[in-house]
Order: structure tokens, then sequence, then C-alpha cells
């Protein structure tokens, strides 16, 4: 998921009043599943740079895949994400990340 997407989620959630102002827990997603395979072949591309890997066999008790389930944030929040695409999502992290090599502290 793209921060953007994230942060406003969040504030849709703030403006939300269910059962007299208690707290609503929705998934947050895009309700589109990548594999780990996906992920790493987006980020070389984006990035041009090499992703080294090690392939293991799936640990015991992992789910085959994972999906957020997004229809609640849809009816409740109003909200969906719009940056859905990985490769906008990693150019957006790639870009923050050649700016603020050091993160936060180091500028």
């Amino acid at each position: 998921m793209h921060v953007a997407d994230i942060a406003d989620a969040h504030l849709r959630a703030l403006d939300v009043k269910l059962d007299g102002g208690s707290a609503v827990a929705v998934n947050l997603g895009t309700g589109t599943g990548r594999s780990v395979r996906e992920v790493v072949e987006a980020a070389r591309r984006v990035t041009g740079r090499p992703v080294p890997t090690v392939e293991r066999p799936r640990r015991p008790g992992d789910p085959p895949e994972l999906v957020a389930a997004v229809g609640r944030a849809a009816t409740v929040l109003g909200w969906r994400a719009l940056h859905s695409s990985l490769d906008e999502i990693l150019e957006s992290a790639w870009r923050w990340h050649q700016a603020h090599p050091h993160g936060y502290r180091g500028g």
C-alpha cells in the first residue's frame, strides 16, 4: 500500500462516529494480492538495481494467499486505495529513499 492511501484512510477514520464514537476496525488494502516474487521483480525494475533473494519453502502454517477485504473500508470510510499500482508505490518509496538515504535523521 502507498503511504498516502494509508494517511487518507486514517484521516477519514477520524471523522467516523460509530456507536457514540467507539473505535472501528477496517482492513486497508488494494484488494489485489501480490507475491513476494512480483514485489522483488518490480523493485528490480523500478530501482534498476539487483535485489538479492534466497528462495525458501513456505513455512508451516503460512497461508497460500492473503488479500485485504476492502469492502468495509469502502462502506464505513468511503475509502479505496488510489495508488494501487505496485510500480507507483515502489517508485514513490524509491524517490523518498534516494532523497533521504539515512532516513529523516541524516537528510
